[in-house]
């Protein structure tokens, strides 16, 4: 964590360390929970792999991505055979799951500490970012290939190739919980939290020339009033408009944060800010999410879930659900248009929750499917995924099994909570 993250108390990964300060918060959380409706789902909740910060690597900041087969990719913030993190790969093998290691990242020019997740390219790589190391020392994008040959073990690690190094000004630096984003042509879309041109970050483009990618900033953030430090990727719409938040700045004094619209405008680009939040429900972190009527969902830190619906020519905000203690992830959509999302503290045991809201045309239903309790898990970050049968995946920071306080995170699965998507 930098100087500019939100109260470095209320996002430690050692909740316990807090509570004197959240005694208040906590009290208000039991008595929205006690509105909560509590889902029999809850019970198909399983962890799928315990982190041991050995070659597996520990502390998974990101979600997973779900490829068409089933196959769950993810990133790993610390550990691996080289101490900078790692990319896995999970594979269903029964009822049970294989984990595999893909990379392991040594640190220097191949970078270190993937705190966002990978992407699925057209082609099969992997593509995500380090937020440290690169040529530059700060962050990196980064493509993984299998090897040419087909592998039988299990243990089959991927190559890399750094498509990108970030050398602060003016290109950017520091590229945080990031899920790049792939238009039709194949250019690569993403932000970095810091540098640019006045030093609070950036939306940057690669374009393939060549054997590799040249980059191009399509805004640099000045902090007021556009915003400043963007954590989150960005999301495209049909006509290649982006979209993404900052995690601060807008016109407010600090934790407020913006959703900001890029759009394409004579050769350049013309940026829109679409929400500027306020100090007590604002400080996005987490990506948006778009559905195919063009409405833009997201998440605040201070516990929100928001919806933008296209309405004459802009956008009209609403608020969704406000009951989570915070939200640093974005969220997930089922077929039937319900949403899926963790709150990073509070629930039962104090340790974080998964939760779904349905019925949203007005006010949301909220469905409590989990509730961390330290062996299972702790600290969910990350944006929960679903598959194409409902299933639901995702992860925590911290907790588990299988590593000392405050622990390495998990992989856990809800089985078949969402609504299938028809073929």
């Amino acid at each position: 964590m930098d100087g500019q993250t939100v109260s470095l108390c209320r996002f430690h990964v050692n909740v316990n360390s807090c509570v004197s300060m959240f005694a208040m918060a906590l009290v208000m959380a039991f008595a929205l929970t006690l509105l909560t409706t509590h889902a029999l789902q809850a019970q198909t909740f399983s962890v799928i792999h315990n982190f041991t910060n050995g070659a597996d690597g520990a502390n998974p900041y990101a979600g997973v991505t779900v490829s068409g087969s089933g196959i769950l990719y993810g990133t790993a913030a610390n550990g691996g055979t080289g101490g900078g993190g790692t990319v896995f790969k999970l594979t269903p093998h029964g009822s049970n799951w294989l984990f595999s290691p893909l990379y392991s990242f040594p640190g220097g020019s191949e970078g270190a500490s993937p705190w966002g997740g990978v992407v699925i390219g057209h082609n099969g790589a992997l593509y995500g970012t380090t937020q440290e190391g690169g040529d530059g020392g700060v962050g990196t994008v980064f493509e993984l290939r299998p090897g040419a040959t087909f592998c039988r073990s299990f243990l089959c690690y991927w190559s890399e190739t750094v498509l990108y190094a970030f050398t602060g000004t003016p290109d950017g630096a520091y590229p945080r919980y990031v899920n790049l984003a792939f238009d039709h042509a194949g250019d690569v879309y993403g932000t970095t939290s810091e540098g640019g041109m006045y030093g609070y970050g950036t939306t940057f483009e690669l374009t393939p020339s060549g054997s590799g990618y040249s980059e191009s900033i399509l805004h640099n953030f000045a902090g007021n009033p556009d915003g400043e430090s963007p954590y989150a990727g960005v999301v495209l719409d049909a006509a290649g408009n982006v979209y993404g938040t900052t995690s601060d700045g807008g016109n407010c004094d600090y934790g407020c944060g913006t959703v900001y619209q890029l759009m394409p405008s004579n050769g350049g680009w013309l940026e829109n800010v679409l929400v500027d939040f306020g100090g007590t429900d604002g400080s996005p972190w987490g990506n948006l999410i778009i559905d195919d009527s063009g409405s833009l969902y997201g998440t605040t830190a201070d516990g929100v879930v928001f919806k933008l619906t296209p309405s004459g020519g802009g956008f009209t905000y609403s608020q969704l659900y406000s009951g989570c203690h915070s939200i640093i992830g974005g969220v997930a959509m089922d077929a039937a248009g319900d949403l899926f999302g963790v709150c990073y503290q509070g629930g039962a045991y104090q340790e974080g929750s998964v939760f779904e809201l349905t019925n949203c045309s007005e006010t949301c239903t909220v469905v409590d499917l989990h509730d961390f309790s330290g062996s299972d898990g702790a600290g969910p970050w990350g944006t929960p995924v679903l598959d194409a049968n409902g299933n639901l995946y995702g992860t925590t920071v911290i907790g588990g099994a299988n590593c000392v306080s405050p622990g390495c995170g998990v992989v856990w699965e809800i089985a078949g909570v969402g609504a299938p998507r028809k073929n």
